[in-house]
């Protein structure tokens, strides 16, 4: 009977081990689509983002990416490899190529 145990413990400690590499690599794919370049050229100052680009990107921390400090009501995203400094309407204050 222990033996029957120890055998179920180790089968589902493996089960659950390989669920977290598969939920680990779906958030890296997730990290790499949010970092891959993708040309916007209608990203210029001024210009009025749409809500859904917005919203899809992932705020960042303009100190530690080196970039400039926002104007105030302004915050920096990483959106398709772009660093995108937006107020809360999507108007564009200004775009950096990730690297």
């Amino acid at each position: 009977m222990n033996l029957r145990k120890a055998l179920a413990v180790s089968t589902i400690a493996v089960l659950l081990g390989s669920g977290a590499a598969i939920a680990q690599d779906h958030h890296d794919d997730d990290q790499a689509q949010h970092s891959q370049y993708v040309h916007h050229s209608e990203w210029k100052k001024g210009y009025h983002m749409k809500h859904e680009d917005w919203d899809r990107g992932q705020p960042v921390d303009w100190r530690t990416h080196h970039l400039r400090t926002p104007p105030a009501g302004y915050n920096w995203r990483l959106i398709d490899g772009n660093y995108v400094c937006a107020n809360s309407r999507g108007v564009v204050f200004s775009v950096v190529i990730a690297r």
